[in-house]
């Protein structure tokens, strides 16, 4: 975290603690937090998630799994849509770079990062233009090829939702890799909106699935089960969705494709990109 990003996080986080009671509680709270993150220099945003969930819980009794309906809303709204994309992106010649599209476009819904500004209508009209989306398509070729010599692909999700457009992907990565075994990793409990296994089953994922074994909103190394960690290890390829998982892993040493929309002035001056710019890097 650098000084813009943990004012952001500090903010929301102190947003969310003055709409629940007086100013005296948010100052109280306010102390707590500000030694939550000096006792943890050096660590990436997601970390810091689950110790303000537990601060919210001591101090105002915030349900630490807040986000349930909405995380509901979502996959029912992206399931009543399911038929429609997949006719999409099998029209198309390239089906798997159209589902990569709509995957990439779903990481919009999340709750946290866009603090209640998430619109299901906007979605809407983004998904209307999701095949128009530009990509690196070299790093797209690159994804292929590994894809395509790999024999096990990890996939790390990210919102509630979004994971019904991973779903999409996956099955068309499926079709043209048949020999590719595909492993979904989601969180190991409540975060934010993000998907668990209850998501996972919800959308019905037709692929096997495994938490990471802690609350952190993406894939800290030093935080995974161990059945997480055995998945990284021999995974020949990751797919990670979303910010998170990218603050997380971003520089390790495993061969990650990152796709995320751009949502944050962190990842704007980190890669150059306006707000919303679809990404995929490796």
């Amino acid at each position: 975290m650098d000084s813009q990003c943990l004012q952001c996080h500090m903010g929301r986080a102190l947003d969310t603690a003055r709409s629940l009671g007086t100013e005296e509680q948010a100052t109280v709270f306010a102390r707590e937090l500000m030694q939550l993150y000096l006792s943890a220099p050096g660590v990436s945003s997601p970390n810091f998630g689950p110790g303000v969930a537990a601060l919210l819980e001591k101090h105002y009794g915030l349900d630490k799994d807040r986000y349930r309906e909405e995380k509901r809303f979502s996959n029912a709204f992206v399931m009543e849509r399911l038929d429609t994309i997949e006719r999409q992106v099998g029209s198309t010649e390239d089906p798997v770079l159209a589902a990569l599209k709509f995957a990439i476009m779903g990481n919009y819904l999340d709750f946290s990062a866009l603090q209640g500004k998430v619109s299901f209508e906007a979605l809407d009209n983004m998904l209307a233009q999701a095949l128009d989306m530009k990509l690196d398509m070299v790093c797209y070729r690159s994804l292929c090829a590994d894809l395509e010599k790999g024999r096990r692909l990890l996939y790390l999700t990210d919102n509630a939702g979004e994971i019904v457009f991973d779903r999409v992907l996956a099955q068309q990565l499926q079709k043209r890799y048949p020999h590719l075994q595909i492993l979904f990793c989601v969180r190991g409990g409540p975060v934010s909106n993000d998907a668990t296994r209850t998501d996972a089953a919800e959308i019905g994922l037709p692929f096997p699935v495994i938490d990471n074994g802690n609350t952190v909103g993406g894939t800290e190394l030093s935080l995974l089960s161990e059945e997480a960690r055995q998945a990284l290890e021999n995974a020949d390829v990751v797919i990670a969705k979303g910010m998170g998982n990218t603050e997380t892993l971003y520089g390790c040493p495993y061969n990650v494709y990152y796709a995320f929309l751009v949502k944050c002035p962190r990842f704007q001056r980190k890669f150059g990109k306006p707000l919303f710019t679809p990404m995929l890097v490796k």
